[in-house]
């Protein structure tokens, strides 16, 4: 199945493969989706330069495509990436970081700071696992993946006595910083193990949808 081309250029949504956010909105061609399709990289037409364009040509933030959807109509693409940097021109991760007042219809001022907390913890997974793929020079955790799982194990369970130790200290700034340090160990440890952030994600969800459904015959499974 091809998209239909036959009256003009057509919209493609780009996604994040990883963190399902919604990155950016271009237009194509039938020639920049064949060279999207060759290259496995993204290429859009501009409207108003009229020519074809490779994102990350100039700013090095390519997206290499992981899947290609078409919608009912065949006229508009959905296609996930793996970015490389930041979608948006304003150095924003995705275009959409404003919001809209549904009660006043108007602008509000940029999400940045909303966004960045909301997404952190993907861009901290996705430094993880980038680390594990490529080495840097003094990387912390390059050496716990270099000492393996006994030692990246050993730090999990020393940070989590951290964090019960900080918690009855009564000092929320050390139990924030000893959760922070549990966490980061959790994501190594899931890398280390080739566990992504959606699985988690994934049994969480699952974990709250049967929210007020338990029947008592699956103990593993608890009510929230």
């Amino acid at each position: 199945m091809k998209p239909d081309f036959s009256k003009g250029l057509i919209p493609a949504i780009i996604v994040d493969d990883k963190t399902r956010e919604t990155l950016m909105l271009a237009y194509m061609n039938e020639e920049s989706f064949q060279k999207s399709i060759e290259t496995k990289q993204t290429w859009f037409y501009s409207r108003s330069r009229q020519e074809l364009w490779n994102k990350g040509a100039t700013s090095g933030n390519f997206q290499t495509i992981t899947s290609m959807k078409l919608d009912c109509d065949n006229d508009t693409l959905l296609i996930h990436v793996r970015p490389e940097g930041p979608a948006c021109h304003t150095g924003e991760r995705t275009c959409f970081y404003q919001s809209i007042d549904l009660n006043n219809d108007s602008t509000l001022e940029s999400d940045n700071y909303t966004n960045s907390r909301l997404d952190i913890f993907d861009v901290v997974m996705d430094e993880v696992e980038e680390r594990k793929r490529v080495k840097a020079e003094n990387s912390y955790t390059n050496y716990l993946f270099d000492k393996g799982i006994d030692k990246i194990g050993k730090k999990v369970i020393e940070e989590a006595g951290e964090v019960v130790i900080a918690a009855k200290n009564q000092d929320k700034q050390e139990i924030v910083n000893e959760v922070s340090d549990l966490l980061y160990h959790s994501f190594v440890l899931m890398a280390d193990q080739n566990v992504s952030l959606n699985d988690v994600k994934d049994e969480l969800s699952n974990r709250f949808s049967k929210k007020g459904n338990s029947k008592g015959d699956r103990p593993e499974i608890k009510e929230w």
